[in-house]
């Protein structure tokens, strides 16, 4: 299964950054990844919201770097979503 099969996220574990700032909100998505390695989820969901895109820049700059995302795109049916798929293998 990959990215592009996954058409309902309400069952996904998902992480708000709605009310963040840059530095926040790296954090939290760092944090939210690790934790959920540990949980052995491999989709997660990220809603960072329209607005302005600084939140949505962060979310990509932060996943870019994270050596524990294999990929990651803005869910086609919500733009204000990003889904990731997470490395469990380590």
């Amino acid at each position: 299964m990959n990215l592009n099969d996954i058409i309902f996220i309400d069952n996904l574990p998902s992480l708000d950054l709605h009310g963040f700032d840059r530095e926040t909100a790296r954090v939290a998505i760092n944090d939210f990844i690790n934790d959920n390695i540990k949980m052995k989820n491999k989709f997660i969901v990220i809603i960072h919201g329209i607005g302005s895109g600084i939140l949505k820049e962060t979310t990509q700059i932060t996943l870019k770097k994270n050596k524990n995302v294999i990929e990651y795109e803005i869910y086609p049916f919500n733009v204000g979503c990003t889904l990731v798929n997470v490395n469990l293998t380590k």
